[in-house]
């Protein structure tokens, strides 16, 4: 072989060499774009290290694949130490859904719903004497949060306890145009609520959600917040001015 011969040779295999290399970088930022969009979490450099092996140039890719997403609709970013890939920052007001968790009810908070549905307007003593046990603070204020029930008025009794009715909100929930769709005791027996034999004067009350106050009510006069203080606590917090006695 000529001295010629050996020159061309020579550069032949330089000219590979670059080749080669860009064809193992373009493989590996491939195998590297694949794991971040697998992921369902961010990876860190480790992460990657186990796919391209440690001489891998897992710094430019990264480098390079920020830069290639940087105008796009997702970002490459870094957080943690660790990168992912993340929706761009003046595009994510676009993606935000607003959804309610559907909320369980305990068998304490539904049995008061009912007693409420059907005996409205009612207050927290008289729940409990249907019920035949204590009703703890906690379940009302659930049922407050779902705003299924609401604060009516005032019995005009002593202590002047809160009254409890139902709202719009417990119509739509249950799908009924009224009130008065509320089941009957001849349909309760027909579901099979009642199995056992009731007593000769047991009845269910015909419910009415009506805003008007009843004779025995008094409107809600007084600062909403000392209001449901007062109801949490079970009685009239100290340091409250005493109320006026109707």
């Amino acid at each position: 072989m000529t001295a010629e011969a050996m020159v061309i040779m020579e550069a032949e295999i330089d000219e590979e060499r670059p080749v080669q290399r860009d064809a193992r970088f373009l493989r590996d930022k491939r195998i590297v774009e694949a794991l971040l969009f697998a992921s369902p979490k961010p990876l860190s450099d480790d992460d990657f290290t186990f796919h391209l092996g440690p001489d891998g140039a897992l710094a430019e890719i990264l480098a390079e694949l920020a830069a290639d997403y940087a105008p796009r609709g997702v970002n490459l970013l870094r957080t943690a130490g660790k990168w992912a890939f993340r929706t761009a920052e003046d595009l994510g007001h676009l993606l935000v859904r607003e959804r309610e968790e559907p909320r369980r009810l305990s068998r304490a908070a539904l049995e008061t719903l009912a007693i409420i549905a059907y005996h409205q307007p009612v207050t927290r003593a008289e729940i409990e004497e249907i019920r035949g046990v204590a009703t703890s603070k906690g379940t009302v204020d659930v049922l407050l949060e779902t705003n299924w029930i609401k604060l009516r008025g005032r019995r005009k009794a002593p202590g002047r306890p809160v009254t409890y009715g139902t709202t719009e909100a417990f119509l739509d929930q249950f799908g009924l145009q009224a009130i008065g769709e509320l089941p009957g005791l001849s349909e309760l027996k027909g579901a099979g609520f009642f199995d056992g034999r009731l007593p000769a004067d047991f009845d269910v009350p015909e419910p009415s959600d009506s805003a008007e106050l009843r004779p025995d009510e008094d409107p809600l006069d007084e600062d909403l917040f000392v209001l449901i203080a007062e109801e949490r606590a079970g009685a009239t917090e100290e340091g409250l001015e005493a109320e006026p006695q109707s």
